[in-house]
């Protein structure tokens, strides 16, 4: 059931079953196996494709490799990605300017580190208190401390912007997927969602990001300059606990960033569009 809001559309399925597997660690397999600058070397690439075929080995998932955009592993380079028809995903894309890459490769140094150091624990049998799942979450959480400074120029910070991007997002909602929650904020989006069958998530992560780029950049008077960095983060939610841990996060995101004291009171987010059709319902059974 679909609940249209003014503008909005927002689909609740809160009893839709989430379909997951087990630990995608190696998910992100970013080039920070490598602690040059030149970037990964084949090894550190491969051995982290080997991870993610594991766990997906692991889970009775099939690596589909002539369908890997909608079941399977790919990469754009350096980063895998991994897909399943029938999951939801929680997607980020940010602005070109949002994360400059010598901070992006000290943070992949450190996690390098990190992991030469586990690696290195079990090779030899130590105790150890990491994991592979606490380094990727650090990262993460790092990449979006940062990210929630409001680095760049924060072109979603300006109203009109904000409302391009937010409208793209739920433009196809209910037709092409449904948006479990989202969020605009000033230099990165966040989403929640359930691609239809037969709908690639890239193909709705490039949809999203070609609309908005041609249109702010029209309206902001850039020139040929990226507007959105080339490659999006896209993870596969995994359970039901994850799910809700993670959808929590993206309705918090503007409170936790210090933009404003209540979820709902950031206009570009799903938050918000809910109070407003609460609102609508109430001012309708009032009249």
């Amino acid at each position: 059931m679909t609940c249209r809001l003014g503008s909005w559309r927002y689909n609740r399925f809160g009893n839709l079953h989430y379909i997951g597997f087990g630990l995608l660690l190696a998910m992100l397999v970013i080039r920070g196996h490598s602690t040059t600058m030149s970037g990964p070397s084949a090894d550190d690439v491969n051995r982290g494709l080997e991870r993610v075929q594991y766990s997906l080995r692991a889970t009775g998932v099939k690596d589909d490799s002539q369908n890997s955009l909608r079941s399977g592993i790919h990469s754009r380079g350096y980063l895998p990605h991994v897909k399943r028809e029938g999951a939801t995903y929680f997607v980020t894309f940010r602005l070109a300017d949002a994360l400059p890459h010598e901070v992006l490769l000290q943070f992949e140094r450190e996690q390098a580190e990190r992991r030469r150091l586990l690696h290195q624990a079990q090779q030899q049998g130590w105790a150890t208190k990491d994991s592979e799942e606490a380094i990727h979450r650090d990262f993460h959480r790092k990449l979006e401390r940062y990210l929630d400074q409001g680095r760049g120029a924060c072109y979603l910070r300006r109203p009109e912007i904000a409302e391009l991007v937010a409208n793209a997002l739920v433009y196809f909602e209910g037709q092409r997927y449904f948006l479990r929650d989202w969020v605009v904020m000033p230099n990165h989006v966040h989403a929640v969602l359930w691609p239809m069958p037969n709908v690639l998530l890239s193909d709705v992560l490039k949809s999203w990001k070609q609309y908005t780029s041609r249109r702010a950049k029209r309206s902001l008077g850039l020139g040929e300059a990226p507007f959105w960095q080339p490659e999006s983060y896209d993870h596969w939610i995994r359970d039901d606990e994850e799910n809700a841990r993670i959808c929590r996060y993206v309705r918090n995101n503007p409170v936790s960033a210090g933009l404003c004291a209540r979820s709902e009171d950031w206009r570009w987010s799903s938050a918000s569009a809910l109070r407003e059709d609460s609102t609508r319902r109430t001012s309708e059974l009032a009249s």
